[in-house]
């Protein structure tokens, strides 16, 4: 999967992970803050609110009329690349497709829309330490004046990596973070089977984590990959409230649901702040 420019930007077509219909992003350029379209309806990150948070994050507007699902790896991109600005991402069918299983495409894509002249600090800021504890994950903010954020996931399983990291820079995160593919334990697989979504998903986008092996086609596979998903999957979903901000986040055991609970109440709790 590869993005293509079109007359008006670029664009990655595919097929959702979860609905497998057929699905696109397309990145334009745009005079002020990014912002999402879907149909003929524009929307400021401000007016969506998190909808769903099962396998992956669902938003939509603030009146229902509009629902965008599986975005973490899309704002994961504009979150890695800086595109707070600048950037308006068009998405087309009822969820995001998969592509490469992390968000390389989506990288490739928006590099080739977003002006780097445009590009900024993020708007958030970790403007005093604090730690927000959810369920069994945690997530410590500390002040600071760069982005550096990090995950730490005990997977239960000593081939993979617990730990990892990154610093704010763009072509790090392009190389190492975007490339992380979506992964998956062998014993969910009868339950993809049962809803009828293993069989689009294509091998190269996809690690499956075995009892006695770790099936991966394309990229080799390395002991941090998915714990680099993860902090994918955080960039991205921080991305929502205007992040990462500048300072330091640790997140232990993150999750979807868990650290769009643990962003707002940063913000309500003044951890946080534009």
């Amino acid at each position: 999967m590869r993005s293509r420019q079109i007359e008006s930007g670029t664009e990655v077509r595919g097929q959702g992970l979860h609905s497998a219909a057929p699905s696109a992003v397309r990145f334009e350029r745009r005079e002020g803050p990014s912002a999402v379209r879907a149909g003929s309806v524009v929307l400021p990150l401000a007016d969506l609110v998190v909808a769903d948070t099962t396998r992956s994050t669902t938003l939509a507007s603030r009146d229902g009329r509009v629902r965008i699902g599986t975005v973490e790896h899309v704002f994961a991109a504009l979150s890695g690349l800086g595109a707070h600005t600048g950037v308006l991402v068009t998405f087309e069918g009822p969820e995001a497709p998969l592509a490469d299983g992390g968000a390389a495409c989506f990288c490739d894509a928006l590099a080739a829309v977003a002006r780097k002249d445009v590009r900024a600090d993020p708007p958030l800021l970790v403007v005093r330490d604090g730690e927000i504890v959810v369920g069994s994950s945690a997530y410590l903010f500390e002040k600071g004046g760069s982005i550096r954020v990090e995950v730490d996931v005990d997977f239960g399983d000593e081939r993979l990596a617990r730990g990892a990291r990154w610093n704010g820079d763009a072509k790090d995160f392009r190389a190492r973070i975007a490339t992380a593919r979506t992964f998956g334990f062998e014993r969910e697989i009868a339950d993809l089977l049962t809803r009828g979504l293993a069989s689009h998903v294509s091998p190269e986008s996809v690690v499956l984590i075995g009892a006695q092996r770790i099936f991966s086609a394309g990229a080799p596979f390395f002991a941090d990959e998915p714990a680099r998903h993860k902090l994918l999957d955080l960039l991205g979903d921080m991305f929502l409230y205007g992040g990462p901000p500048r300072g330091t986040v640790r997140a232990h055991r993150p999750g979807h649901a868990a650290t769009h609970e643990a962003m707002q109440r940063a913000l309500c709790d003044g951890i946080i702040a534009t």
